[in-house]
C-alpha cells in the first residue's frame, strides 16, 4: 500500500437515525449530502462523500475549518461532527496522530495544567489486528507515556475523547467534536407551509418541523398601514434566521389589510380572531395546494392564548383543506423559548413590532366557541373570503447563508 501523507485532513460526519431507515437509508444519506453542499460554500469543500455509516466532508486546502465545522453543526441529520485527521495503518504513525491530537487539546486549553482523558474507538474495519479494547489501552498507554505528566485517565467524563476509526485504507483520528442538532435531514419528510407570524411561537415551530425532515415554506400576513415596514422586516430576518437550518427558505407575504377590515366591520366582535384565522387558513391551505405543499404548519400551544384552546383549535381546522401540524401543541412557554435560543430567533421574536393578530384581537376573544357560532358569525363576509382561493402574494427566497437569493415575485 502506498504510503499517506501524515497531515491529510477531512471532516468527519456523524449521523443517528438515518442509520436506522433500512433499505432507504441511502436516500436519507444522499439527502443529507445535498444539504451539506448547499450550506457549505463552494470553494470551501474539495468533495462530500460517504464510507460505511460516515459522510465525510473534505476541505478545500485554504478553508476555515472551524467555520465549516460551525455551518455542518448546523445541519439537520448531523449528530456530531470532528476533524479528523487520516494516516496510514501503520502503528507508528498511528501513535505519532494520537499524540499530535491530545497536544493539540492540552493547547486549546492554555489555563488549564492538568487534563483527564480517554481513548474512543470504533473499528469497521473487522480485519484489523487489534480489537476496539486493545486499541483503547495501546493508545492511552501511548499518551500517559509521553504526556503523563499533563494527562490522567478517566473514563467516565474525561476533559478530551480522543476519538479513532480504523477504516479499511487507513486510521482517523480525532480530538474535537461538535454535536450537531441531529433529527432527519430537511427534505427527507417532504414539503410544508408554515403561517408566520412575528412572535416566539410559529419560527420554532419551523424549526422542530425542519428537524423532522419536512422542508418548509411560510406564508405571512401583513396589514399596512396598520402594521409598520418594520413588522414585515421582522419576519424578513425571522426567515434569514431560519434559511441555514433549511438550506435555504421561502417566504410568502400576503396582503391582509382588505380582509382584516372587512372582518372587523362584519363580523361579531367576540369571533374576530377565530374567523381571521379560519380566513388565513383558508388562503394558507389554497396556496399550499398551488404549491403541491402537503400540510400546514402553525406555533400554536395548547391553552397558551384564547385562540389556542381545543375548541378555537377544531373551529379553525374545519377551514383547512390540508392536514394542521401543530408541532409545540404540547409544550409551554418556557420550552419555546428555550428552543428559540437554540434555532437563532428568540432575539429577532422578541422586537416589538406588532403583527395583524395582535392588532385585531378583541380584548374579550371568545374561548370556546362552537363551531355553529363561528359559521354563523361568517355569513355577512362576501363570498371571496369564505372559499379557498390563492390570493396574490409576494414571494422571497433566501439563500442557505441568509441573504436574499431572488429579488420578490408575483405569484398568484
Amino acid at each position: 500500500m502506498m504510503r499517506m501523507q501524515e497531515d491529510t485532513r477531512t471532516i468527519l460526519v456523524r449521523y443517528g437515525e438515518i442509520g436506522l431507515k433500512g433499505k432507504n437509508r441511502a436516500l436519507f444519506e444522499n439527502r443529507l449530502m445535498d444539504n451539506l453542499r448547499a450550506v457549505i460554500p463552494r470553494e470551501g469543500i474539495g468533495q462530500v462523500r460517504k464510507d460505511r455509516g460516515r459522510i465525510f466532508v473534505d476541505p478545500a486546502p485554504d478553508a476555515d475549518t472551524e467555520g465549516l465545522l460551525s455551518q455542518i453543526a448546523r445541519t439537520f441529520g448531523v449528530v456530531s461532527t470532528s476533524p479528523a485527521r487520516v494516516v496510514a495503518l501503520e502503528e507508528d504513525t498511528i501513535e505519532r496522530a494520537i499524540l499530535s491530537e491530545a497536544r493539540r487539546a492540552l493547547h486549546a486549553r492554555p489555563n488549564q495544567s492538568s487534563l483527564t482523558f480517554k481513548v474512543e474507538t470504533r473499528r469497521p474495519n473487522k480485519g484489523y489486528p487489534y480489537t476496539s479494547p486493545q486499541i483503547n489501552a495501546w493508545l492511552g498507554a501511548v499518551v500517559l507515556r509521553d504526556l503523563g505528566d499533563v494527562f490522567s485517565v478517566d473514563v467516565h467524563a474525561p476533559d478530551v475523547l480522543l476519538q479513532v476509526e480504523i477504516r479499511n485504507h487507513a486510521a482517523y483520528i480525532m480530538g474535537h467534536t461538535v454535536r450537531g442538532p441531529g433529527g432527519l435531514p430537511v427534505g427527507s419528510s417532504g414539503r410544508a407551509l408554515l403561517l408566520m407570524s412575528g412572535g416566539i411561537d410559529s419560527p420554532v415551530a419551523a424549526w422542530q418541523m425542519m428537524k423532522r425532515g419536512l422542508s418548509i415554506e411560510a406564508i405571512h400576513f401583513y396589514t399596512p398601514p396598520f402594521t409598520g415596514p418594520r413588522a414585515r422586516r421582522k419576519v424578513e430576518d425571522l426567515a434569514a434566521a431560519l434559511a441555514p437550518w433549511g438550506a435555504g427558505f421561502t417566504l410568502h407575504l400576503c396582503h391582509f389589510t382588505d380582509p382584516a377590515v372587512t372582518l372587523h366591520e362584519r363580523c361579531p366582535r367576540r369571533l374576530h380572531l377565530t374567523i381571521m384565522r379560519r380566513m388565513m387558513l383558508r388562503q394558507a391551505s389554497a396556496l399550499a395546494r398551488h404549491l403541491g405543499l402537503g400540510a400546514l404548519v402553525t406555533g400554536d400551544s395548547l391553552g397558551q392564548v384564547a385562540s389556542q384552546t381545543l375548541e378555537n383549535i377544531v373551529a379553525t381546522d374545519d377551514a383547512s383543506r390540508v392536514p394542521v401540524l401543530r408541532p409545540l401543541i404540547g409544550l409551554d412557554k418556557e420550552e419555546i423559548m428555550d428552543r428559540a435560543r437554540v434555532a437563532d430567533t428568540y432575539d429577532i421574536s422578541i422586537l416589538p413590532h406588532e403583527d395583524c393578530c395582535t392588532v385585531f384581537v378583541p380584548s374579550d376573544p371568545k374561548t370556546m366557541p362552537s363551531l355553529q357560532q363561528v359559521l354563523d358569525g361568517e355569513r355577512n363576509l362576501p363570498e371571496h373570503l369564505l372559499g379557498e382561493t390563492v390570493q396574490e402574494v409576494e414571494t422571497l427566497v433566501f439563500g442557505p447563508d441568509g441573504t436574499m437569493s431572488e429579488k420578490p415575485r408575483g405569484e398568484s
